[in-house]
């Protein structure tokens, strides 16, 4: 086998290609879509985005100290890359993508109705690492489309047909290969009973 050395970079991928939601202090709202987000921790529930300073919804986050994570899907892929290529310094994005505002519950930003599910965030730390600096966020809600639920209550999130991010390209997501543990869950054993 032959591999090629680069210099350093990111290339984690796929990544998820999320659109964060913010408003500002004086009530102006935008969407800026990150791919630099993840979970920190499960307890407490922990996320995380990465933003340039540069950019707009940056000092609006700063300031306000909240963001929502709203889930992406393939009915939301123009959307997606729109909001993350174009500045909300000139644009109203939810009305350029027409996309619909639906209020948080817990903190004061806008929710993307569209989006199968919103989490909301409390901003608890900042961290300045470079070209981006890392908003460490508490989870404060979770909200999920109820659509989404199957007769028994589950929360069939693969049906909302998730995309994500991968060098500069957007892909949904593709067929199930296993479930958490499969690898070493053991199928059952068939005893066979004989006759006496």
């Amino acid at each position: 086998m032959s591999k090629q050395t680069w210099k350093p970079g990111n290339m984690l991928y796929p990544l998820p290609a999320a659109m964060v939601s913010v408003r500002d202090k004086a009530g102006n709202d935008n969407i800026i879509t990150v791919a630099w987000t993840g979970t920190i921790c499960t307890n407490p529930a922990m996320a995380y985005i990465s933003v340039r300073p540069e950019r707009h919804s940056y000092n609006m986050i700063k300031e306000s100290g909240s963001f929502v994570i709203n889930l992406t899907t393939k009915d939301l892929v123009w959307a997606t890359d729109y909001c993350g290529v174009t500045s909300g310094r000139d644009r109203d994005k939810f009305a350029d993508c027409k996309l619909h505002k639906v209020e948080a519950g817990e903190i004061d930003a806008p929710m993307i109705e569209e989006s199968p599910v919103n989490i909301e965030c409390k901003v608890r730390e900042i961290k300045e690492l470079g070209s981006h600096h890392m908003f460490i966020a508490d989870v404060l809600a979770v909200h999920a489309d109820e659509k989404y639920m199957d007769e028994t209550g589950r929360f069939v999130l693969e049906d909302s047909d998730l995309i994500c991010y991968s060098h500069g390209r957007y892909f949904s997501l593709g067929k199930e290969l296993g479930t958490f543990g499969y690898s070493i869950n053991k199928k059952k054993k068939r005893t066979r009973r004989h006759k006496s």
